[in-house]
């Protein structure tokens, strides 16, 4: 169970549309890097056994570890920075982190998803205290080819840019079978005579993705945007008829304005209050959760889970 402490800072983060972004290196004096801290249970400095589970020189999974009795997979960031979806067999073992100043790895141990990683940075900087205004859409690495494995960034405090890492597109390409296993359950899911519009907002590029499939697949006309902001003007706007919405499915991070800033607005206007708002995140923890139904969101669901969403979809559009 998460502390008391914690979940009233991730409480009064939220209220005030703020987060907070641990800031990395992946090489000495090298550009900076963030996620939010909300999904990094701690970081330590490793080095103990990586037990090798493949010696293939394209693999993103460096090997097993074990921390406290739990052994979780360790990936290589920079490895995958150099990993092309396009090309999985490419050799990315030239690419790892070499940490000669330090003895061991530094290792953030992340959560999300319902699932543990251990991620293997150079040096962890300090935590970016940010208004969620302050954080832009980005897509693409700065330098490289390969897209789609930022979702943001923002300014340091002496005004150097900050990369926002796309967490949950690492962890498709770690483990595609995940996509695999949504691919199957999306068979299995049916169309519906829902005749109102579904407003989906979410900054991943993969997980819109996966949405939109979703919700072609059950037959439900959607509009989608990259992040709170954008859809709360689409909503609010003047020529936009609320009589033909009948859902939101939104994520809580993302850049402008978050997924939290969306619910209390759309729930504090009279025209809107009653859209019932399904909350899709990967930030598992009890207390997003908790945070979200205190603010009157309808359901919490594990991200982009095609059978919970077809349930949502049948039980606010058709079965109100």
């Amino acid at each position: 169970m998460e502390n008391l402490a914690k979940i009233d800072q991730i409480t009064s983060l939220h209220k005030n549309n703020e987060l907070q972004l641990l800031c990395f290196r992946l090489d000495l004096g090298g550009d900076l890097y963030a996620t939010n801290v909300f999904k990094i249970r701690e970081v330590i400095k490793y080095d103990g056994d990586i037990t090798t589970i493949s010696y293939e020189k394209s693999s993103l999974i460096e090997g097993l570890i074990t921390i406290r009795e739990l052994t979780i997979p360790l990936i290589d960031l920079k490895k995958w920075f150099y990993y092309d979806t396009h090309n999985k067999d490419k050799d990315i073992s030239s690419h790892t982190i070499k940490n000669t100043t330090h003895n061991g790895d530094i290792i953030m141990i992340c959560e999300f998803s319902r699932w543990t990683i251990g991620v293997r940075i150079y040096e962890a900087d300090r935590i970016l205290s940010k208004k969620w205004t302050e954080i832009e859409q980005s897509s693409g690495i700065i330098g490289s080819s390969n897209n789609n494995k930022l979702v943001g960034r923002t300014r340091y405090f002496d005004g150097r840019l900050v990369q926002i890492v796309d967490i949950e597109k690492m962890l498709i390409d770690v483990f595609p079978w995940i996509e695999e296993e949504k691919q199957e359950e999306l068979k299995k899911i049916q169309k519906v005579n829902a005749k109102k519009i579904v407003l989906i907002a979410d900054d991943s590029p993969v997980v819109l993705k996966t949405l939109q499939l979703i919700l072609d697949k059950i037959g439900v006309e959607h509009h989608d945007f990259t992040n709170g902001k954008k859809l709360l003007d689409y909503l609010f706007d003047k020529d936009t008829n609320i009589k033909d919405i009948g859902m939101i499915i939104t994520d809580l991070e993302m850049p402008e304005t978050s997924g939290f800033e969306v619910i209390k607005q759309v729930k504090a206007n009279p025209t809107t209050a009653h859209l019932p708002i399904v909350v899709n995140s990967s930030m598992s923890g009890s207390s997003n959760e908790e945070m979200a139904m205190s603010l009157n969101a309808s359901e919490f669901i594990s991200k982009s889970n095609p059978l919970e969403i077809e349930a949502c979809i049948k039980k606010y559009l058709i079965n109100p």
